[in-house]
């Protein structure tokens, strides 16, 4: 990819990880319209991006789980830069069905994010931290570690589901050979 000059982000892996495990967890790609719920047929993800004169928007990567990752990555790009130019179009930030908000490159390691209505939920992703693991072997070593939270609405699933979300999509981000298939 980097001969095609495609630079995947760890905010895509992300993107990919998430709407991935919605597969898994489809009580978290639903909303409620009226008394309703409304469960969705295609996995869209709102990026938060943090605006240069303050504010936040989210663009919105369409179908991020049938989308090969150096697309969406491409994709990505194009939106966070055209949000942060002021020319997003309405349909870059219409219609995401769950979203992440990534605070790493901002040096914040934990977080809470709170829930785009009428979405059922977002992952708030902190920075990559080295700390002391014991590897397989019984000796120390470093590792990295990023915090993600995830806040759901209660209407639609709970704690419990969360954390098989976030267990699943832990999974996929350990792995992230996997993200590319």
């Amino acid at each position: 990819l980097a001969a095609e000059g495609i630079k995947i982000s760890v905010n895509d892996l992300i993107v990919k990880a998430a709407a991935l495990t919605l597969q898994k967890y489809p009580n978290l790609n639903t909303h409620y319209y009226g008394d309703k719920l409304v469960h969705h047929k295609r996995i869209n993800i709102g990026i938060a991006v943090a605006l240069p004169n303050g504010g936040l928007i989210n663009v919105v990567a369409r179908d991020a789980d049938k989308t090969a990752l150096s697309v969406l990555a491409v994709h990505n790009k194009e939106m966070i830069g055209r949000a942060r130019e002021g020319k997003v179009k309405p349909e870059d930030i219409q219609g995401a069905t769950f979203t992440t908000s990534n605070l790493g490159p901002f040096d914040v390691e934990h977080f809470i994010a709170i829930i785009n209505p009428p979405e059922a939920g977002i992952i708030a992703i902190g920075t990559g931290k080295k700390v002391p693991v014991v590897k397989a072997d019984g000796t120390l070593g470093v590792g990295e570690r990023v915090k993600i939270t995830i806040s759901v609405d209660h209407r639609v699933s709970d704690g419990a589901e969360g954390a098989a979300y976030l267990q699943a999509l832990k999974a996929l981000l350990e792995n992230p050979m996997r993200l590319a298939l």
